[in-house]
């Protein structure tokens, strides 16, 4: 690792540590993370909207292609000069006078991202479930290919089990029936599948999190090796340095924690002498 890479890498172990920070409570170190990673982030994807949307769809620089242009517009596709006129509508939003001009390209978008997002939705989130509820049941295949398998999606018994979870879950919300007797056992099977549907999900996302939280983790032990010990240091004669600035950064955030510290203390002080 040169030096160059190292600056960014502790850079970004500054920005790691700073976010946990928030875990103490709001500080100007989590302000600052923050701040640079909507920054970043607002950015980025402004550079991807100029060069995969603005740039090669209405600002053209070459003219070997034959068409004509008028104020870099391609004369071959006119069409674009709809949504470029839209685009346009936005920037009112900076004026008191004409912003609700904005307003029209902006319900334009919302109005196709809907109609775009519904059919989508309804595919891959209600259609797909309907086919999988309305799949025959392998009987061949009961209990799993070859031997019992509890977990093997394909088999008929998570077949009948998905059919009977569907069915028992639109149970549990038909509400023009007291949920009493038979009807309230298949309720109550609903709400269970429902609550381990719920469960599922919830900890699908808590595993994305922690996965997060582990690679964050496994970065800032390498970079702790690499930042101590010299001999797995590319650059070795960088290696005290590495340190000192490891350090700095150390003392950074032990002189603010103390800081808190002695400002809790006394006002802690101050409201008992109230």
């Amino acid at each position: 690792m040169d030096f160059t890479t190292f600056l960014w890498t502790t850079f970004a172990a500054f920005l790691t540590l700073a976010t946990f920070s928030f875990l103490y409570k709001d500080n100007p170190f989590y302000k600052i993370a923050e701040h640079i990673v909507t920054g970043v982030a607002a950015g980025y994807f402004a550079i991807l909207l100029w060069h995969n949307g603005l740039i090669p769809k209405l600002v053209f620089d070459r003219l070997e292609d034959g068409n004509w242009y008028v104020l870099w517009l391609d004369s071959s596709k006119p069409w674009y000069l709809i949504p470029a006129f839209l685009g346009l509508l936005m920037w009112t939003r900076f004026s008191m006078k004409w912003q609700w001009v904005s307003r029209w390209p902006m319900a334009m978008y919302i109005g196709i991202s809907a109609g775009i997002a519904v059919p989508l939705e309804m595919s891959n989130r209600v259609n797909k479930q309907l086919y999988d509820t309305m799949a025959t049941i392998d009987w061949a295949n009961f209990l799993g290919q070859g031997s019992f398998n509890l977990f093997d999606v394909q088999s008929g018994l998570s077949q009948l089990i998905v059919f009977a979870g569907v069915i028992a879950g639109l149970v549990y919300f038909f509400f023009s029936k007291e949920h009493k007797g038979i009807f309230g056992g298949v309720a109550t099977f609903g709400i269970w599948i429902l609550m381990i549907g719920f469960g599922a999900s919830f900890g699908f996302t808590v595993m994305a999190r922690i996965s997060l939280f582990i690679n964050r983790m496994q970065f800032l032990k390498v970079w702790g090796l690499e930042a101590f010990n010299a001999a797995e240091t590319p650059n070795p004669g960088h290696s005290a340095f590495y340190q000192i600035f490891f350090w700095l950064l150390v003392l950074l955030v032990a002189g603010y924690a103390t800081l808190e510290i002695v400002r809790y203390a006394k006002s802690s002080v101050s409201q008992t002498r109230k």
